[in-house]
């Protein structure tokens, strides 16, 4: 083994507000309590039972300009995600069994239905 998966690390304008963001869509809570780091460190959010990756929101100076070359794919529900702030990018069609869509801040992320959400 050459290496090890240890952390998913996203760049963000405003870490600040993607670290709630994600938090609230993802049901993650920040590792640390808001106010125990300075304001302009990295942000780390956790899954409360420690069933998910560890993501770190770090700050970065310019804006997302091109596609990502890496994303998360996540369970859920486009609509329920628009509500929250998710913008749609593609639907899911005939060659694809996904929706991608962008955080707030323009990252892409596919999200999936729930096998047990599917009707037959």
């Amino acid at each position: 083994m050459t290496a090890k998966f240890k952390d998913l690390a996203l760049d963000a304008l405003d870490h600040q507000a993607q670290a709630d963001w994600w938090c609230s869509t993802l049901g993650y809570v920040r590792r640390s309590p808001p106010g125990e780091s300075p304001p302009d460190w990295p942000v780390a959010i956790v899954a409360p039972a420690g069933e998910g990756p560890l993501l770190w929101l770090n700050p970065v100076p310019e804006r997302k300009t091109v596609k990502n070359r890496m994303h998360l794919d996540v369970w859920g529900d486009p609509a329920e995600l628009s509500a929250a702030g998710a913008r749609m990018v593609a639907e899911r069609g005939e060659d694809r069994e996904w929706w991608v869509m962008a955080d707030p801040e323009g990252n892409e992320f596919c999200v999936f239905e729930r096998p047990d959400d599917r009707r037959a």
